[in-house]
């Protein structure tokens, strides 16, 4: 496999003194990213693509140095490789994953597995968008940026998707003005679902990121307070937010299943 010097790929991007958290719209173009990729022609072309869009960009060819620069300094999104030298992907997404400093550094898969087998395994293991080589340049900057704007937005005090409103300091949910009852684990569960819209999460994941992970207790014990939710939603006509999706679990979106 092809392999590019991260030193060299670092040397593309904006000095470090520009580097700042995205937030505004000027702030999500001047985000932090990390490519992971073997390919050197790709890798070259990616840098090339998200230098021009004012990103700042930097590269790692394998997991080993993903994971260095990973924990070094995070940065605002990371676009992943399937298949690497040294481990694959999928595996390094699940590290991130469960790393408490990484878990919520949007992840964008970026490979040439196209197999719908293949989509779900990466959206299960928690990456947040898919995308298949050959991609558009255009395309993979735009999913970036909407990426970056949802991670911006689930950072905010109030988390606002579809007219449903939930206020994380008054721990209050609302739609039109209209609060909502909620008990203490469906407030955390539309919490959850809402700082990460479109991304699909097992009843597994959902315990360890809801419930925690030092508690044991039942798969199940997710499909009754989801069952809670919805109920609650319900009068509102915001429980069709809450998909379930067929043999791996539920994902909150606003657009149709």
């Amino acid at each position: 496999m092809n392999t590019v010097n991260p030193i060299e790929s670092c040397q593309l991007s904006s000095p470090p003194d520009q580097r700042k958290l995205a937030g505004t719209e000027s702030d999500i173009a001047r985000a932090r990213l990390l490519v992971v990729e073997d390919d050197l022609d790709i890798s070259s072309l990616l840098l090339y693509t998200l230098d021009n869009a004012r990103f700042d960009t930097m590269a790692a060819p394998d997991c080993k140095t993903a994971w260095e620069f990973l924990l070094d300094n995070p940065p605002d999104l990371v676009l992943l490789d399937w298949m690497l030298p040294d481990m694959s992907g999928i595996e390094l997404l699940h590290r991130i994953r469960r790393e408490p400093t990484l878990e919520t550094v949007p992840v964008i898969m970026l490979t040439a597995r196209s197999e719908e087998s293949d989509r779900v395994r990466g959206l299960e293991t928690g990456a947040d968008d898919y995308i298949v080589k050959p991609f558009s340049p255009r395309e993979l900057c735009a999913r970036i940026r909407n990426r970056l704007r949802i991670t911006s937005n689930s950072n905010a005090e109030t988390l606002s998707v579809s007219g449903l409103v939930l206020d994380q300091v008054s721990y209050r949910t609302s739609v039109n003005g209209n609060p909502i009852e909620l008990g203490p684990t469906e407030f955390r569960l539309l919490r959850h679902f809402m700082s990460n819209t479109e991304r699909v999460f097992t009843r597994s994941q959902l315990l360890d990121r809801v419930w925690g992970t030092n508690v044991y207790i039942e798969e199940r014990t997710v499909d009754v307070h989801i069952r809670r939710l919805r109920k609650a939603l319900e009068p509102f006509h915001k429980s069709d937010l809450i998909q379930t999706v067929r043999g791996a679990g539920y994902r909150f979106s606003a657009q149709n299943p």
